[in-house]
């Protein structure tokens, strides 16, 4: 299980968010926390791909919507 655990992350590449991005990530949690219910690591996911010019791709996008310039797409009809 864990071997085919790691082979289907190795599709995947780690990125790490700039100090830039974690500090707006912050003004947004900041907020939209208790107006929205935004959690620190939802602010930090959506931040992160508005840095990179980047879709999220989320069943979620409700939840999302409050995060300036974040573009959200639904994975697929349910």
């Amino acid at each position: 299980e864990q071997d085919i655990l790691e082979k289907e992350l190795g599709f995947y590449s780690v990125i790490w968010p700039s100090i830039e991005t974690c500090d707006k990530a912050l003004s947004v949690f900041i907020r939209f926390h208790l107006t929205n219910n935004l959690g620190v690591l939802d602010a930090l996911v959506g931040q992160t791909a508005v840095a990179l010019n980047l879709a999220l791709h989320t069943f979620n996008q409700k939840h999302y919507a409050v995060i300036p310039g974040l573009q959200t797409i639904q994975p697929y009809k349910k």
